[in-house]
């Protein structure tokens, strides 16, 4: 049975996600917001969203950023302004699942009201950390950039061992530097010191940041605060990997003038050929269970 799937919008991921699932036999694809690119895809049909039928659709797949608080989603490769209402979510299939990268209130709510099945793919432990070493490559991009020093024997402090803290940090240290990264648990602070690093403990962090060359946040939530960013030296620079709008106070951090970067989706920017393979393996397995269970 042949599967019909409509991708709305998306970045430079997605045009990799689309050529690998136009491997896939037995599937339909339809493209909402890719009529500006310079090289199509053959094969496939390039429409409008008001021309798409979505009573007919087996799966729909969102950008990265799924939906604004309106239902507006981002087309990067279109100048169309495409807005997904509760009343298209409701047009449905309830057999339909939705795809997207993360999402929020309005996302959710409007898969629920349509009893349609939502799957935030960055959620997902093997995204998120395939996804990490795109992530980790990025910063190590961004400090050769932005700095006048090498990594090596730098000093860098990485805050959150979570999927990409862990990452990130072992990739700087197999570059030389000298790593320390704090966490909250009590597990976490022992397994970076069984590593090799040196642990902080979140409310100790202000204690190490006079000692700093590069302070990495990956801690969705406000971390950074000026205790900590009013110790770093007048070189510091601050990532932030988190998603927007970061755990750093940016405002404090230009007023001390300190560097402050807040780095958005580093796997598209730095690697989206990789990062958008990543993506399409995860929707080709749910497919192919759904194809199994029909």
């Amino acid at each position: 049975m042949t599967q019909h799937i409509a991708v709305i919008g998306g970045d430079a991921r997605y045009l990799e996600l689309i050529r690998q699932l136009q491997l896939l036999s037995d599937i339909t694809i339809d493209l909402v917001g890719f009529d500006k690119l310079e090289q199509g895809f053959t094969g496939l049909n390039q429409t409008d969203l008001a021309d798409l039928d979505q009573t007919t659709l087996d799966a729909v797949i969102l950008p990265i950023t799924g939906t604004d608080l309106d239902g507006y989603v981002e087309t990067v490769f279109s100048d169309q302004i495409v807005q997904l209402t509760h009343e298209w979510f409701a047009g449905l299939n309830e057999t339909a699942v939705v795809f997207t990268g993360i999402s929020n209130d309005y996302l959710d709510a409007a898969t629920d009201g349509s009893h349609i099945e939502l799957i935030p793919l960055l959620n997902r432990d093997d995204v998120a950390i395939y996804n990490s070493i795109p992530t980790a490559e990025g910063t190590i991009m961004m400090a050769i950039e932005h700095t006048d020093y090498t990594i090596h024997s730098s000093r860098v402090i990485v805050v959150g061992f979570g999927r990409v803290g862990n990452t990130v940090a072992n990739k700087f240290a197999a570059l030389g530097a000298r790593v320390s990264v704090s966490a909250k648990s009590i597990m976490d602070l022992a397994r970076i010191t069984e590593l090799g690093h040196t642990a902080i403990p979140f409310d100790e962090l202000h204690e190490h940041t006079s000692e700093c060359d590069l302070l990495i946040n990956t801690v969705p939530a406000r971390v950074v605060e000026k205790d900590a960013i009013q110790h770093l030296p007048p070189h510091g620079i601050i990532f932030d990997l988190a998603s927007k709008p970061g755990g750093t106070d940016f405002d404090y951090a230009k007023q001390r003038g300190i560097k402050a970067i807040l780095a958005k989706s580093l796997p598209g920017v730095v690697a989206p050929k990789t990062a958008g393979k990543i993506l399409a393996d995860v929707i080709k397995q749910f497919l192919g269970k759904r194809k199994e269970n029909i």
